[in-house]
């Protein structure tokens, strides 16, 4: 009988684990989005200059709507970038932040994007959890 050789467990560095999440909510929040412009009347709203619960398509609406989408993009590179102190508290904000943005737009909406806000709410929430237990520097 052939023995199976153990496969190696590579320890992942806190940033990274962090730029995964990040990235991964992109990807929820990108086909979230998608795959609502497949639901009756976003499309013909759009072409109205409407942005459903946003109302009117406006330059501020579209800059706010903007910088919300923005800040998690660049997450993906500041978890890899920012110092281990700074970086640990602007994840926990921000994850808990984002956790409570997808609270506050689930309600009333269709099943896919439940599931999507779910697993967004999900990623945030270890994304603040693998923050907060950041591990310390033995001196």
């Amino acid at each position: 009988m052939q023995e199976t050789s153990k496969l190696e467990d590579i320890p992942v560095p806190v940033k990274l684990k962090l730029a995964g999440l990040w990235t991964s909510l992109m990807f929820c929040y990108i086909y979230g989005d998608y795959f609502g412009l497949f639901q009756a009347g976003n499309l013909q709203d759009m072409l109205q200059g409407k942005m459903g619960p946003l109302g009117p398509a406006t330059q501020g609406v579209l800059l706010g709507t903007s910088i919300l989408l923005a800040v998690p993009a660049l997450m993906i590179f500041l978890s890899l970038a920012l110092k281990s102190a700074i970086n640990r508290w602007v994840n926990i904000v921000l994850g808990v932040f984002y956790a409570l943005v997808m609270l506050v737009s689930m309600p009333g909406s269709w099943w896919f994007y439940l599931f999507f806000g779910v697993i967004e709410i999900v990623l945030s929430l270890l994304i603040v959890w693998h923050a907060w237990k950041w591990p310390r520097a033995s001196n």
